[in-house]
């Protein structure tokens, strides 16, 4: 195990893509009644009925809504030519395989028009750097499928090191959070008959050992948190039935999840239980002696694990020991001596007004930080492996787009030739993506896979530009020009934004947008709002619960500064977004509807009142606020797209999809917001598949299909 970041790690399983109004709201006229108001009743909801996932009444209307949807966009003359662009892109035999892994494989799931579900496949790193690899199938999604009737979709397994010979291996039924794990041999290609295995749940599975697995799953009443993930965790041994597994951590209802993580690294094997206590604090505490020694250490302190050392990255300014480490810094500290009670520290990253770390790899001996400097993309490491203080350099790397890490060190392994080895990908908005094969010490680096250009970038062009918001903030965003694009006013503009959970949004490149929209003659803009983590968890904190008006207010300035530099106007511009980004894309058609002509609203939260009793929504209100709290409801409600609908407004013909396998943001919100605008008089579009989870397709075709519609109704709505 590299890293037991397990905040982290729940964070990226809660959320994907993963958004109250300022609190100078409750100074406006007819704040002294807020508390009266926010008491009241809210009326009864006419739709909550659309909440029943599988209900026939509902399916009936949606199968209603997406026909007619389907009908009118289906008929644009840009669908076909765009769906099939899209596949292209998508099913493309150059795309970079992402692999991870584990012992002498690197391991790959590879989905293309003959293997819709995908081939969970490996190779050698000797023969991926070759440039058509010999790849062997280790398992065969569709076949499965096929044999056992049911729609598949992979969500990767867990192996136990260092022969990575046992996985858990974990099926979702259409895209779903939720997932049958069952027992696999990755030697016979196998699962393994009377194995251990676990019915239909959002479980949580580590191995202690070949005969024993720590679980987290639906035990029964009492075993989940409100938000629907595990609270307790069990010691499960092979042979035994479920039902014997020991309690051996619980964590609490209002919790988020209790997880565990085993780390397994030679001299210092160690558990982890943590209770994830909201979204962004956690409490640890390591096995030790058969018992749980709490680790003593601020709940909003991230902690990871490395060999001997503990990383901390403080989410708020923390005094310690006589000094103060700003927000968002990352420390390095001896263990053992820590619980011993010295707090000694070494700061491996300081946060800037501009400089935020993104993220972190661990190689035997080095720490390779990512680094976002005005939202670019730089690297560094910090060199552990001489018995002097640890050496700082810079790593010369392709700039200004972005840069990902990713170490080959199994720390399981006494011998690895490759701990100090490393994946580096780069991408912008107009280079195709690139994956190096770097070693620590040096910048030099092998090219392993490059993409051709999915697109003509001949004449297209990007810059960063920064908007002023409501508060005097300078927002960042970037705009991609297509070729021979001038600012008169007239570009159909799309603008794409999130602006919640800490989760940066960096340049890219996407053979799909390029060819369905730039190439086509659209301007792309990417805001960098508060709320998201491009400037550390300040810029993150800035814009949540009471504030979470701020991440609007920047996105409305935005929106604003590209009707004023003329890029565009509000008849040619759209915005999209997805999930948090739904909900930003709700309150702000809301609140502005004069600024746009054209909305694309992805699986979104959009009920504000109800999300916390809607599946995972309960593992959100450390960044909304409770409904439920008079306060925090006076708030809330102010911005909460589906009690700020009026009849009295004109707003663009809405876009609005979701999936009915979305088992995290559910589906309800979508529906029933199209029920409240259609009611009022407003027209609108819906499409549901179902399928696809919260990621709102289970295959390329069902990706092409459905982002085929979403750009045949932004031409429809911003076409000259």
């Amino acid at each position: 195990m590299k890293t037991l970041d397990l905040l982290r790690l729940k964070r990226r399983q809660l959320t994907t893509l993963g958004a109250a109004v300022s609190l100078a709201a409750a100074l406006l006229p007819g704040a002294l009644h807020a508390a009266e108001a926010a008491s009241a009743p809210e009326p009864a909801d006419p739709h909550q009925w659309l909440e029943e996932v599988l209900g026939e009444k509902p399916l009936a209307w949606v199968k209603e809504r997406n026909e007619a949807s389907f009908k009118v966009l289906k008929a644009r003359p840009e669908f076909n030519p765009i769906r099939q662009d899209l596949l292209g892109v998508l099913n493309a035999r150059d795309r970079i395989p992402g692999v991870s892994r584990m012992g002498g494989f690197l391991y790959n799931l590879w989905q293309d028009e003959q293997h819709k579900r995908g081939l969970w496949r490996r190779t050698t790193l000797a023969e991926y750097q070759k440039a058509d690899p010999a790849w062997e199938t280790v398992l065969d999604l569709d076949a499965l499928g096929a044999a056992e009737g049911e729609s598949w979709v992979f969500h990767g397994a867990q192996c136990l090191g260092p022969s990575y010979r046992r996985c858990m291996v974990n099926l979702s039924r259409g895209g779903s959070d939720a997932q049958v794990s069952r027992e696999f041999d990755t030697v016979t290609k196998q699962f393994i008959k009377g194995g251990f295995a676990l019915p239909e749940a959002k479980s949580q599975l580590t191995w202690l050992d070949e005969n024993t697995l720590f679980v987290g799953t639906d035990f029964g009443p009492g075993s989940l948190t409100d938000s629907g993930y595990p609270r307790v965790i069990k010691q499960w041994k092979r042979g035994t039935p479920l039902s014997d597994a020991r309690t051996v951590f619980e964590g609490e209802a209002k919790d988020v999840a209790a997880s565990v993580l085993v780390d397994r690294t030679p001299g210092h094997q160690r558990v982890l239980f943590q209770r994830a206590l909201d979204f962004y604090t956690s409490s640890s505490f390591l096995l030790q002696g058969g018992k749980l020694v709490k680790l003593e250490i601020p709940d909003d302190v991230e902690s990871g694990f490395w060999g001997p050392w503990m990383l901390l990255k403080p989410r708020n300014d923390w005094t310690v020991a006589g000094g103060t480490f700003k927000s968002g810094s990352l420390l390095i500290t001896d263990l053992k001596a820590y619980q011993r009670g010295e707090r000694k520290f070494k700061v491996l990253f300081q946060p800037t007004a501009t400089r935020s770390l993104s993220g972190y790899s661990l190689t035997r001996s080095r720490v390779l930080l990512s680094v976002i400097d005005q939202v670019a993309s730089k690297l560094e490491e910090w060199d552990f492996s001489k018995a002097q203080a640890p050496q700082h350099r810079e790593v010369k790397a392709p700039f200004p787009g972005a840069l990902h890490t990713g170490a080959l060190y199994d720390s399981e392994l006494p011998k690895d030739e490759l701990a100090e080895r490393y994946f580096l990908y780069y991408t912008d908005f107009l280079t195709p993506d690139t994956l190096f094969l770097a070693r620590t010490g040096s910048d030099e680096r092998q090219v392993l896979k490059s993409r051709q250009a999915q697109f003509d970038a001949a004449g297209l062009r990007a810059e960063q530009r920064f908007a002023i918001s409501k508060d005097g903030t300078r927002v960042p965003y970037f705009v991609i020009w297509p070729k021979g694009a001038t600012a008169d006013g007239s570009n159909p503009t799309l603008l794409y934004g999130y602006g919640g959970f800490e989760v940066s949004l960096q340049p890219g490149y996407s053979g799909g947008r390029g060819r369905a929209w730039l190439s086509r003659g659209g301007v792309y803009v990417l805001a960098n709002i508060r709320g998201g983590g491009e400037f550390g968890p300040a810029w993150h904190q800035a814009a949540i619960k009471a504030n979470k008006q701020r991440s609007y207010e920047d996105f409305i300035a935005v929106a604003e500064d590209l009707v004023k530099a003329k890029i565009t106007s509000p008849r040619h511009l759209g915005i999209m977004g997805g999930s948090n980004g739904g909900l930003l894309m709700g309150a702000t058609f809301t609140q502005r509807p004069d600024l746009f002509n054209a909305v694309v609203c992805q699986v979104p939260l959009l009920d504000m009142r109800r999300f916390h009793k809607l599946l995972a929504g309960a593992s959100w209100m450390a960044e909304y606020g409770n409904p439920d709290d008079a306060k925090d409801w006076e708030v809330i409600r102010q911005y909460s797209p589906y009690h700020n609908v009026s009849k009295d407004k004109t707003y663009p013909k809405v876009f609005f999809t979701t999936s009915t396998r979305d088992d995290r943001v559910h589906p309800g919100h979508a529906r029933k917001m199209v029920a409240r605008m259609t009611e009022l008089g407003h027209e609108v579009y819906y499409y549901e598949n179902t399928e696809g989870g919260h990621g709102g397709a289970a295959d390329n075709e069902q990706r092409a299909t459905l982002q085929a519609l979403e750009y045949s109704y932004l031409w429809q709505q911003l076409g000259r």
